[in-house]
């Protein structure tokens, strides 16, 4: 079983691409597994869409994966979908994490435009074993509720032969999705206590499906900061992603010992890969939250194979 961190972009978080490209350099010159792009299309604040920004960090490093944190897929066209992440992996020789979830009832997206939030759970049941099968190279004929496809095919495949399929959410049917067709389970926003027993309830129905998913692949994204809740890139964080809420519960915030006791607790909630959100307030500051992680964390953390 392999433990490791990858780093998350939520909102853009620099003041140029340049200030990108030297945060990914030093997460591909060093020991960090992955980088992760949140998906959101509406927002007053700028997001990188996923599949362009992975599509250009895939040409622009050799070593790093990557993913979604996660895509919402009822709002694409799961042949587009499919093909976009085929030809990602093809062209990275096979470094892709694709991860999809409904999004949520809530989101900016589903106001802005007229799709259906009401039956999205119903879109992803039906979408899902669709990319699957063009991943795999089949010719789709489908006549369904959402989608219809006459020999529809995709080439170049993916490189990774079958690519990875993993979701996201918490909600009962998050989890039969995860258990049903799933080949790992990507957290965010949840507590330790919290993940332990969603995790626990994705392998129990994983393997009543005849299907038990890889301890390894479970994991839960957060956000951490070297420094004090009362330092003002964390109190805009948590204003901004757990108002209301025990911050503690929501984020590492502290030294290193800190960070990596939050990441022992997931551990023990069965979780093996950490999908971690510098909080910063600069190019420099998050650059330095990075190195720090990479310098004290990373260490620890990776030798809990």
């Amino acid at each position: 079983m392999s433990v490791r961190i990858g780093l998350s972009m939520s909102a853009f978080p620099f003041t140029s691409p340049g200030a990108m490209w030297r945060w990914v350099e030093t997460c591909e010159d060093s020991k960090v597994d992955s980088i992760w792009q949140t998906d959101r299309l509406v927002s007053s604040e700028p997001y990188l869409e996923p599949l362009t920004g992975l599509a250009v960090l895939a040409g622009g490093t050799s070593r790093l994966k990557f993913g979604m944190n996660v895509l919402v897929l009822t709002l694409r066209d799961p042949l587009v979908v499919a093909k976009q992440c085929a030809t990602v992996d093809f062209l990275s020789n096979g470094r892709f994490l694709p991860a999809f979830g409904v999004g949520s009832d809530t989101a900016p997206e589903f106001r802005a435009t007229a799709a259906d939030r009401a039956h999205r759970g119903a879109r992803m049941d039906e979408a899902l074993p669709l990319i699957a099968r063009l991943w795999a190279g089949e010719s789709v004929t489908h006549a369904g509720k959402h989608y219809q496809f006459t020999e529809a095919r995709i080439g170049p495949l993916p490189k990774q032969s079958p690519l990875p399929l993993w979701i996201g959410g918490s909600s009962p049917a998050a989890i039969r999705r995860t258990a049903a067709m799933g080949t790992g389970w990507l957290g965010g926003g949840q507590t330790v206590e919290e993940t332990a027993p969603v995790i626990a309830a994705i392998r129990a129905a994983a393997i009543e499906a005849g299907r038990p998913i890889d301890d390894d692949h479970y994991g839960i994204s957060h956000g951490f900061r070297f420094g004090s809740l009362e330092d003002a890139p964390a109190q805009q964080a948590v204003k901004r992603l757990a108002p209301g809420r025990n911050p503690a519960d929501y984020f590492a915030i502290g030294d290193a010992a800190t960070i990596i006791e939050r990441c022992r607790a997931f551990r023990a909630a069965g979780v093996s890969k950490f999908v971690l959100r510098p909080i910063g307030d600069s190019d420099d500051d998050i650059l330095d939250q990075t190195r720090r992680l990479i310098e004290t964390v990373l260490p620890e953390v990776h030798s809990w194979d």
